[in-house]
């Protein structure tokens, strides 16, 4: 592609994902007032992100495998109409479950955005400059996290709550009409029904498997385990795991492609996805670490989350220039050894402001590796042409479960311990565990082919 319009497609792309991911970060400041303004529980206002990163999996790869047969513009103009709809309902809104509703259809459409962004890089770009590309699109995140709440806290003082979600609309607007411009459009022939024996599965795997971990007590963590609201659903969402294998091996053009998950490099890339997400979740525990540690104030202590998403914000482009200079199986080694080196300081010296500090530098540093480019650089070289979306959206699914997973365990090992700063030791020490059996899976991966470079 000529310059200009692959400075314009990655504009268009940078800017979808930004919306989608500053909706995640936005929208915590506004929680103190939606509790007043719909007189809801601790536990229902959890629903308002739970909810929506149910339906944020849910349609990653059916989103994605549209995609594939529609073609990428279609289905990226189709996933920020539905997450504008969700922000207007949202907007809108005169009851709580009228805002799950909006919530839900908002978390549909975000879950589109990424993979396809994704898969039209692995489309646009050569294998040479993708992992710069995608770096670019991983940096979102980090960036989303540092500018999310201050945007969130302007708009809450000189608006209300709902002009949260009203913003969105003249973005998703511009957002359209460059994706109409910018975006290439190419689409299969004779495509086979769509499957939807397989979406069917792939909704009562997430829904059951994301409610059960919601209604999970960590203070009776047994007892919640074997209860009537947890067991039941965890036992449906494997059934339809398992009934999710027999219904793609019999389509014609499945959902999730049988030999696409048993692929050994991918099925490593899935793994690591979920090590990515159940150690991100340690992250939301840092501030109470704060609090606990240093006898500081709820939001002193939210600020001290910024070094580690600044660390991560400016390592994404490093990462991605890594990835074309070495190649990813180089990038994950060193970074899940940085990250296991930041989780250990944490878990063991993170009562040191320093060394608090100084550990959560180094865990962004290493973090960006697993969240960021180099897993989607493997599944667009691993994956066929006619899968590069869909892998990205199992990708996905597989880092959201991580997600709510290592939320839970966490969660757990905090309420249960004797003393606070016990539980925040085990948790960050666990977490840890998990980056060096990240690295441990990072040696089997293949190394990166020889390529020449191209101008």
């Amino acid at each position: 592609m000529e310059q200009k319009k692959t400075g314009a497609l990655m504009f268009t792309l940078f800017f979808g994902v930004l919306m989608g991911a500053l909706d995640i970060a936005i929208v915590g400041p506004a929680f103190p007032a939606l509790r007043s303004a719909f007189d809801i529980t601790a536990r229902q206002l959890s629903l308002i992100f739970t909810v929506y990163v149910t339906m944020n999996l849910i349609s990653a790869p059916l989103i994605a495998r549209l995609s594939d047969r529609y073609g990428r513009r279609i289905m990226y103009v189709f996933s920020i109409l539905l997450f504008v709809t969700g922000s207007v309902v949202i907007a809108c809104a005169s009851s709580f479950w009228v805002l799950l509703l909006g919530r839900a259809i908002q978390g549909f459409g975000a879950g589109g955005i990424f993979p396809v962004a994704s898969a039209v890089i692995g489309d646009v770009y050569p294998p040479e400059k993708r992992g710069r590309a995608l770096g670019l699109i991983g940096m979102v995140f980090g960036l989303a996290f540092i500018i999310g709440p201050i945007i969130g806290g302007i708009i809450l003082k000189f608006w209300i709550w709902r002009g949260l979600f009203l913003v969105n609309v003249p973005v998703a607007i511009v957002l359209i009409v460059l994706a109409v411009r910018n975006l290439p459009h190419q689409k299969r022939s004779n495509v086979a029904p769509f499957d939807f024996p397989g979406a069917l599965c792939i909704f009562l795997i997430l829904a059951p498997l994301s409610f059960a971990i919601s209604q999970i007590d960590t203070g009776h963590l047994l007892s919640s385990l074997t209860s009537l609201r947890v067991f039941p659903m965890f036992i449906v969402s494997l059934l339809s795991l398992f009934l999710l294998r027999i219904a793609e091996h019999h389509a014609k053009d499945p959902i999730v492609r049988p030999s696409l998950v048993e692929m050994p490099q991918i099925f490593q890339v899935n793994m690591l996805s979920f090590a990515a997400g159940f150690i991100e979740s340690a992250i939301v525990f840092l501030p109470l670490l704060a609090v606990s540690a240093f006898a500081v104030s709820n939001s002193t202590a939210s600020f001290l989350i910024l070094p580690l998403v600044v660390a991560t914000a400016i390592g994404s482009p490093l990462v991605g220039r890594l990835l074309d200079a070495v190649g990813a199986k180089k990038v994950l080694l060193i970074g899940t050894l940085i990250l296991a080196s930041g989780l250990s300081i944490v878990a063991f010296l993170g009562t040191l402001f320093a060394f608090f500090i100084a550990g959560s530098v180094i865990m962004g540093f290493g973090l960006i590796t697993l969240l960021g480019a180099p897993l989607r650089y493997i599944v667009l070289r691993e994956a066929r042409l006619e899968d590069r979306a869909v892998a990205q959206g199992v990708l996905a699914i597989f880092g959201g479960t991580g997600q709510l997973v290592g939320g839970a365990l966490f969660a757990a090992f905090i309420a249960s311990a004797h003393t606070p700063l016990g539980g925040y030791t085990l948790a960050y020490a666990v977490a840890a565990a998990c980056a060096v059996l990240s690295f441990i899976v990072s040696v089997f991966l293949h190394d990166e082919p020889k390529r020449t470079a191209k101008a």
